[in-house]
């Protein structure tokens, strides 16, 4: 999967921060959720997901075309095998 910055509330590398992936799915970088209260709300939360909690002033990032990068185009790699890049 390749994995491109789009945004963050917090600077570069801080939370809450979006990115994109080659797959056409957003990553999301937030804070997890552990308060009781907002967890009994939500209901089960299947295994391998979690509820992370992000401000929504970066969700104008999900909009942003992929062809530019605040970071001077750097994208993130990990397993890459069979992938075209963004």
């Amino acid at each position: 999967m390749r994995v491109k910055y789009l945004g963050s509330g917090s600077g570069e590398g801080g939370s809450p921060t979006l990115f994109a992936t080659d797959r056409g799915t957003i990553l999301v970088q937030g804070y997890v959720v552990t308060d009781a209260q907002a967890l009994s709300d939500i209901g089960e939360i299947p295994d391998g997901e979690t509820v992370v909690e992000i401000t929504r002033d970066i969700l104008r990032y999900a909009d942003e075309p992929l062809t530019t990068d605040p970071r001077n185009n750097r994208q993130r790699a990990t397993s890459t095998e069979g992938q075209e890049a963004l």
